[in-house]
């Protein structure tokens, strides 16, 4: 039984040019057909500008992260009086800067990409309104914020709305601050009463916790607690950088009620940087930076930014090993430097990740006391990108932040659907489980629940950044005319080799080509999906005519073809069908060949014919097994079923297609054979664990059957599978180990082919055998190649396609 596989792209023939004499009147055809390219030439050459503004725009953005300025965090700051001096503030820029940037409705801190009123808005005016009251200045401004605040103030009391951290508590505090203030809100009584309340149900719940959390939680919402705090223990969190959790806000607080010398510096050091108005986090360069690469990642485009990342990662991984603040002491950062440097071959332990590797510890911590979700979701991404058997660390936090999420899913808590979809996704296809266009088709449509997931300040500063949604989008859009064009060659190329009139053979094009798309996706990489589909084709033939097609006359009649190659002749094929599969091999295997060895600048066709002849040997190995009704061991199954699997044609021609030099010392090098046999045993056990019944009732042996017949029976089929499975995860970490490891002789982009490929496996074989199922991978087929882009945008959602 193949695995999956995958195809690639032809060019189509442009039109012949009118000679410059003819005349277009008199054919009318000839105008239309240059009108025709002269439109087609200006779309691309506009299109190829707009793009290399995103990209550009994208590359300053990456280098060069923008805080959005918070209007809540900045009018706390501005409320920090001159030491010595309650009346003068200390950052009077603060304080203009508040007057300078209200809304015309009257309030501040507007999210810039919704203009509905919420409570970030109402949080973000009501400090504006105290901080002006405090210098007496803006009487006009305040008035106007006060008449915002009373007109939408039952938003403050809307339970199913999204609140930032801590707003019953600081909102009602704030309310009480301002009314000794002597501001009067035109607010019915009843209303404050309501808001009162809330405040008190929320100090009540959490008056019987006396965790580290909570403390934790009350510092990080100290300007809503006031005299309640002992500001001596608050100050036990303050940070290196002088700050109370990189926040701003909390940090002027604490200043306004115990003056501390390195609180002062950082607040000075913050205006410094920022000019009048401060972010809602500083510093959270590192985290911003990181969040956007992990976007580009995930949509498909980090290709068109690789030095940028390559700076980004490398000054991550220095920080890393120096335990800096910024990653270690924010969990999610922590998780998500984590993945992505182990992910891009960068040497870290998930040592870093040990004091988050009980449950216990996290709960302690400000996340966990808040139930982080993007906190949580973080670690357990974290945790699946495991290189060892017995790594107990990223095991542990795999084990309760799974169960976490699991719990979340159950009780719908989570009242955010996208971020309720993402956590779905994950806990359901683990990274190793999925095909990546699929991934960033996913992952563009949902591309707003990121900036749900973001949110982990007390008012929201992030705003989802539409230029790269936009160059996503347009990427993708190309892709699938790409991937239009190269099917269609594929279908004819099926149909000149004759392939489709094998009666034996399952026609499984679509399902070869949709392995090649949805992994090796960017459009320029035509030939490796060529070379990588037609050769899942042929697989899919040859091992069909293995099974069911062939006689044994018309199997050994194949073999030795393929050993003459060059050498046959026409009169060598036993039959009609010989005919038809060995000169499909042959010419398809010699035009990929001449291909590839023009890209390598030395012959590898006779590599390529080689790797058949392995192939075709193997599966007689096993013809003749079932002949004789010969039961193999174990070990001589695994042996040779690693190549009947017939994974080599496909994967290996492509190596030559990455754009990479791949010598020849490489190719017969350990690693290489060890990347294919790791990738093969993957497939071939998950193949039999999903085909056990369908095979046992053909009377075929696998390894399951065949773990259970040499025990004796002792061992159960359960426990067979167990064992496999055992064997799949070991083979699973150990490719992925050698793919990431640095020190190699196979280029990085070559490497990958083969994790591609088992990431392929295990969708195909994740529930069933979805290869051999004639319905099951078509959802993924259609998402890929034929369905355009649904951009979600709220609650409606607009296709966009190029075609």
């Amino acid at each position: 039984m193949p695995g999956v596989m995958a195809a690639a792209p032809t060019s189509c023939s442009p039109r012949g040019l009118i000679p410059a004499r003819s005349s277009r009147a008199s054919r009318p055809w000839a105008a239309r057909a240059y009108a025709d390219k002269r439109l087609v030439a200006e779309n691309a050459r506009v299109g190829s500008v707009h793009r290399m503004e995103l990209e550009t725009r994208i590359r300053n953005q990456l280098l060069r992260p923008e805080l959005p300025p918070s209007s809540y965090d900045t009018a706390w700051v501005s409320m920090v009086p001159l030491r010595g001096s309650d009346h003068s503030p200390c950052f009077p820029q603060c304080v203009e800067w508040i007057l300078k940037n209200q809304q015309d409705d009257g309030s501040w801190g507007i999210n810039q990409f919704d203009s509905s009123v919420n409570k970030d808005a109402l949080l973000s005016t009501l400090a504006c309104v105290i901080a002006l009251k405090r210098w007496n200045v803006g009487r006009e401004n305040i008035w106007r914020g006060l008449h915002f605040i009373g007109r939408n103030v039952s938003v403050a009391m809307d339970v199913q709305a999204t609140a930032p951290i801590g707003f019953n508590i600081t909102f009602a505090s704030m309310l009480s601050l301002a009314t000794d203030m002597g501001l009067e809100f035109p607010i019915r009584q009843t209303d404050v009463h309501g808001i009162l309340h809330l405040r008190e149900m929320e100090l009540k719940r959490q008056a019987v916790d006396d965790s580290c959390g909570r403390k934790a939680y009350m510092a990080y919402i100290a300007e809503g607690l006031g005299k309640m705090l002992d500001w001596d223990e608050v100050m036990k969190f303050q940070r290196n950088n002088g700050s109370l959790f990189s926040c701003p806000s909390a940090t002027a607080v604490a200043l306004i009620h115990k003056y501390n010398d390195q609180a002062l510096q950082y607040l000075k050091l913050l205006v410094s940087e920022f000019g009048s108005a401060v972010p809602a986090v500083y510093p959270s360069k590192i985290h911003c930076q990181l969040l956007m690469v992990d976007a580009l990642e995930k949509m498909g485009i980090s290709r068109h930014f690789v030095s940028e990342i390559k700076c980004i990662l490398d000054m991550t991984f220095s920080r890393w090993l120096q335990k800096d603040e910024e990653i270690m002491m924010d969990i999610a950062t922590c998780a998500m430097a984590f993945r992505l440097l182990r992910m891009n071959s960068y040497d870290v332990s998930s040592d870093g990740l040990s004091h988050v590797a009980e449950a216990s510890t996290f709960w302690n911590s400000l996340q966990g006391y808040l139930n982080d979700t993007k906190s949580i979701l973080e670690l357990y991404k974290a945790s699946k990108v495991s290189l060892s058997e017995n790594d107990l660390i990223l095991d542990s936090i795999g084990s309760w932040s799974g169960k976490l999420l699991k719990d979340k899913l159950c009780s719908s808590r989570v009242q955010n659907t996208l971020v309720f979809g993402e956590m779905e996704y994950a806990v359901k296809f683990p990274f190793y489980a999925t095909l990546d266009r699929l991934e960033h088709k996913r992952n563009i449509e949902c591309f707003d629940a990121w900036g749900s997931l973001m949110l982990t300040t007390k008012c929201s500063s992030f705003c989802v950044n539409q230029e790269f949604l936009a160059l996503a989008v347009e990427d993708f859009s190309f892709s699938q005319s790409v991937y239009q064009d190269e099917l269609r060659h594929l279908d004819s190329w099926v149909k000149e080799n004759m392939l489709d009139q094998l009666q034996f053979a399952r026609q499984k094009l679509t399902y070869c080509y949709l392995s090649a798309a949805a992994t090796i996706f960017p459009s320029e990489m035509s030939d490796a999906r060529i070379s990588w589909a037609k050769n899942g084709v042929l697989t899919t033939v040859v091992d069909d005519f293995f099974d069911v097609g062939g006689s044994r006359e018309e199997l050994e009649n194949l073999i030795a073809l393929v050993e003459k190659w060059h050498e046959h002749h026409a009169d060598n094929f036993y039959s009609e069908q010989v005919k038809i599969v060995f000169s499909a091999i042959y010419a398809t295997t010699n035009q990929l060949g001449a291909k590839a060895s023009a890209a390598q600048g030395r012959d590898v066709t006779k590599h390529l014919a080689e790797i058949w002849l392995n192939l075709l040997r193997s599966m007689m190995m096993e013809a003749e097994w079932q002949r004789s009704q010969h039961v193999p061991t174990f070990e001589e199954y695994m042996t040779n079923s690693v190549i009947s699997f017939a994974l080599g044609p496909i994967v290996l021609p492509a190596l030559y297609f990455v754009g990479q030099e791949l010598l020849e010392h490489a190719v017969n090098d350990q690693e290489y054979d060890k990347l294919f046999r790791l990738m093969s045993t993957c497939g071939r056990l998950l193949n039999d664990i999903q085909g056990f019944e369908r095979e046992g009732g053909q009377g075929k042996l696998n390894s399951i059957s065949l773990l259970v017949l040499h025990s004796g029976s002792s061992m159960s089929i359960e426990a067979a599978k167990k064992a496999m499975q055992k064997s799949i995860d070991r083979s699973r970490r150990d490719l992925l180990r050698l793919v990431l490891r640095k020190e190699s002789v196979i280029p990085r982009p070559c490497k990958e082919l083969f994790w591609k490929m088992c990431k392929i496996l295990h969708l195909f074989y994740f529930q069933t055998d979805g290869f051999s199922s004639p319905k099951e991978m078509v959802g993924a087929v259609n998402a890929v190649i034929n369905e355009p882009l649904k951009i979600q945008t709220g609650d409606s959602s607009l296709s966009v396609s190029i075609r």
